[in-house]
């Protein structure tokens, strides 16, 4: 079957609101660990590192989740959402966390109908500082608004106002308000870049203590940037994944996690979807080098419709060469790329993993991966071994099918 044929609902489950995880367990590495190599086992995830094999390499996003949510009342009482999702301008996410004094984002705004012109304010204390935060609505799209922030104070960045005001954006489907424990727990102990709106959930569950038993057992760790949109929540509505419009991301990888690539080549673990995202992208774009193409995008059906013979050392190689040729320390680059039944895994040889929403491309991805719908065996399992589901839920370690 041709992958844009795919019906969605044949990649479907009954999921229990009692399976969903709404708060972390008090200890990370407490998480059970369902494990896949052509059968189905059950262990704790604190025994990740005796679980892989020693001289592999086990890749990290360290992304930072951002306190995206930010509340406004208007005169009226009524409350105003605005959920930061990526920045307009400056566009650079770095640069957007650096501005002073104003800075324009992409947004969801709640509660929309009852701001009907004018603009919000919101007094708000930083360092004994009390500043006031004004948003304005520049342009309202289909599914988004641009709103415009502004300040008074030229010594504030735009950083500083989220971490001051800003709530953590937990996911929707937790039914609940975020908690000032989710600032701590929403987020992985290695998070460096901030960018993110969504956590990468699969190393919620890695504490500092099993990072240094890894580096015992000679697992080497490397990381990856991938900033996660609203978008991996977005469910697949159309009938068919062909008709599925799938969402962008922006990622940045460097020298050093090319290289690692090359060196452990058939032996590599990705720590989560969006790793394995990255990962893959970086074959394709690699191909797209060598085909003449110098567009750094993966688009979504890319992977399906480039050349497929190229080696993964050629691909990255290409790549390696690429930055050299440019003088760049980073690749930086976009990738909207859908995974799922059909795709061929170019870099990614086992998975670490939670249990995700029926009817989404992430259950999509898992089911490319183990094959031949095995995806329905392990959901089985965990359904009737009181695994918990979802973002704070537990893990899995799956090898490629």
């Amino acid at each position: 079957m041709n992958t844009q044929d795919i019906r969605i609902e044949d990649y479907t489950y009954i999921l229990p609101e009692s399976k969903i995880a709404k708060y972390p367990l008090q200890e990370r590495g407490d998480s059970k660990l369902l494990i896949y190599n052509r059968g189905i086992s059950e262990n704790k995830f604190s025994n990740i590192p005796l679980l892989l094999p020693s001289n592999s390499l086990l890749l990290f996003n360290n992304t930072k989740v951002i306190q995206a949510r930010l509340l406004f009342q208007k005169e009226t009482g009524a409350k105003i959402e605005v959920f930061c999702l990526e920045p307009v301008q400056p566009a650079d996410i770095s640069m957007a966390f650096e501005a002073k004094q104003k800075s324009v984002w992409k947004c969801i705004v709640g509660n929309s109908k009852k701001w009907k012109a004018g603009e919000l304010h919101k007094n708000i204390i930083w360092e004994d500082n009390t500043i006031q935060l004004t948003i304005s609505r520049k342009e309202v799209l289909e599914d988004v608004q641009i709103i415009e922030f502004s300040w008074d104070n030229s010594k504030i960045t735009f950083g500083n106002l989220l971490d001051a005001m800003g709530k953590t954006p937990i996911p929707p489907y937790l039914n609940r308000q975020p908690e000032q424990l989710d600032t701590l727990r929403y987020q992985t102990v290695y998070s460096n870049h901030k960018g993110s709106v969504a956590a990468p959930t699969a190393g919620l569950h890695f504490t500092k203590d099993i990072l240094a038993q890894l580096e015992d057992r000679q697992i080497e760790t490397g990381h990856i940037t991938l900033h996660v949109g609203a978008g991996t929540f977005k469910p697949v509505k159309s009938s068919s994944i062909g008709k599925h419009d799938m969402h962008i991301e922006h990622f940045f990888a460097d020298m050093d996690t090319l290289n690692l690539i090359l060196k452990y080549e058939g032996n590599i673990t990705s720590t989560g979807t969006t790793t394995v995202r990255t990962l893959e992208s970086l074959y394709w774009l690699g191909v797209k080098l060598l085909q003449g193409d110098n567009e750094l995008h993966i688009k979504q059906w890319d992977a399906y419709q480039l050349p497929q013979h190229y080696t993964l050392t050629e691909a990255i190689g290409k790549l390696k060469a690429y930055l050299i040729e440019n003088n760049l320390a980073i690749l930086e680059s976009y990738t909207g790329i859908l995974i799922a039944p059909g795709y061929e895994f170019k870099v990614v040889d086992r998975l670490i993993t939670n249990f995700h929403q029926p009817n989404s491309t992430l259950l999509l991805l898992v089911a490319a991966f183990t094959k031949n719908d095995v995806w329905k065996e392990i959901y089985d399992f965990a359904l009737h071994n009181d695994f918990r589901f979802l973002s704070y839920g537990d893990s899995s370690l799956l090898n490629k099918g």
